[in-house]
């Protein structure tokens, strides 16, 4: 097959050529837009799942909604070392532009305040040089958004850009991925916006995406946080999607895929969205020709997994310390023998394993092993959705570390 053509896109983030299986979502989100440009009542949104099922870029299909519909819109990805307040800046200073608001003093004053929420974030006595310039030339508004308490500052700076965006018949729309990432007292605040914006009906939402336990995160800083965001479990696809995202960028090169190679390619990706493009990718280039088949499956599987063994799985595992690593096999091992127990005959088991079954895999107690659990909860490579029991981030993660040992 013409590696040029090949239209598989095993990328970060990156859409593929058939978004399958999220077409839900999609109506769903049109409806909330129209809804708040109405001053109807509705909530923001948070979207969670492991990595690689395409939150990414269904935030960024989300987005691009917004826009069509005349929306302000700014992106920004969370980070465990940096404070919201600058990230969100800007982001909002994107959305702002994208109002295209023409009413000349009301703009002024919304670019104002933010700067004044902006330049806090350098603190009330940072000399000249380390003060950040958020590249708005308005000049600050003092005594609104700038008390240094991120709550009020971020309360007052969407109340007044809601109704910059109110006035031009329009919305406003944040993105955050990697969510789960914001500092607690930055998801404080951030809830406790969401919660002013809604009960004050002003065309402004939140669109959330990341891990699992986002929820958890969201409820131990606000208890209502649980009524205040729409929460949507992004999963793996289905056979049918799944067949989809696979069959229609062929068909649009004039290619086909048997009916014994999607049910090799379902065996193989589980459904995964970013598994489907990595595996459709090296079938595509190894394959002599259309129609691929399952044997071309089989032949291009072991390029598939040395690409996703380096880049995927690798890179997050090198990440690990040996002390880490050790856990996290650990948790593999559990896995498997939790698996046994209960008669799950799959070939990558994924649900949550408990604490005590990893330490009895290694031989130690719960406790002694909570440094390592925390330090991997906080690069990310673990999550725990309740007490006492804690899962992989990464798909197909387990059965990578069986395979390296």
């Amino acid at each position: 097959m013409d590696p040029i053509r090949n239209p598989y896109a095993p990328g970060a983030g990156q859409r593929p050529p058939e978004l399958a299986g999220r077409d839900d979502q999609l109506t769903a989100f049109d409806v909330v837009l129209q809804r708040v440009a109405r001053g109807r009542p509705e909530r923001s949104l948070v979207l969670t799942g492991l990595r690689g099922v395409g939150k990414t870029v269904l935030l960024n299909a989300l987005r691009s909604a917004a826009v069509r519909q005349g929306w302000g819109t700014g992106k920004l990805e969370a980070r465990p070392d940096q404070p919201l307040r600058r990230p969100l800046s800007s982001a909002l200073h994107q959305a702002v532009r994208e109002l295209g608001h023409g009413r000349g003093e009301e703009v002024e004053h919304g670019l104002g305040v933010l700067r004044a929420f902006a330049e806090r974030a350098a603190g009330s006595n940072a000399k000249l040089k380390d003060r950040w310039s958020p590249g708005i030339t308005a000049p600050a508004v003092r005594g609104r958004a700038d008390s240094g308490d991120i709550e009020i500052d971020l309360v007052e700076l969407l109340t007044d850009l809601g109704g910059l965006a109110a006035d031009a018949g329009k919305g406003l729309a944040v993105f955050i991925d990697e969510m789960q990432d914001l500092g607690p007292e930055d998801v404080s605040a951030l809830c406790a916006a969401c919660h002013e914006i809604s009960q004050a009906s002003l065309p402004v939402i939140v669109v959330g995406a990341g891990l699992p336990h986002l929820p958890a995160v969201l409820s131990a800083s606000k208890s209502y946080s649980e009524r205040l965001f729409s929460y949507q479990r992004i999963d793996r696809l289905g056979r049918p999607e799944a067949d989809r995202a696979l069959s229609a960028p062929a068909a649009e090169e004039d290619a086909e895929f048997t009916d014994d190679a999607l049910d090799a390619m379902y065996d193989v990706t589980g459904g995964y969205p970013y598994f489907i493009q990595a595996y459709g990718k090296a079938v595509w280039d190894l394959a002599p020709g259309s129609p691929i088949t399952g044997e071309d499956v089989a032949v291009a599987a072991p390029e598939a997994e040395r690409e996703l063994a380096v880049g995927f799985f690798g890179s997050r595992f090198e990440r690990a310390t040996p002390g880490e690593r050790d856990y996290l096999c650990a948790m593999a091992d559990a896995a498997v023998a939790e698996a046994e127990r209960t008669g799950d005959d799959s070939r990558d088991p994924v649900g949550a394993v408990a604490t005590a079954d990893v330490a009895a895999v290694l031989g130690r107690t719960p406790q002694a092993l909570s440094p390592a659990r925390d330090a991997l909860l906080k690069k990310g490579l673990v999550y725990s959705g309740e007490r006492g029991r804690i899962a992989f981030t990464v798909p197909h993660f387990g059965r990578y570390l069986r395979d390296q040992t």
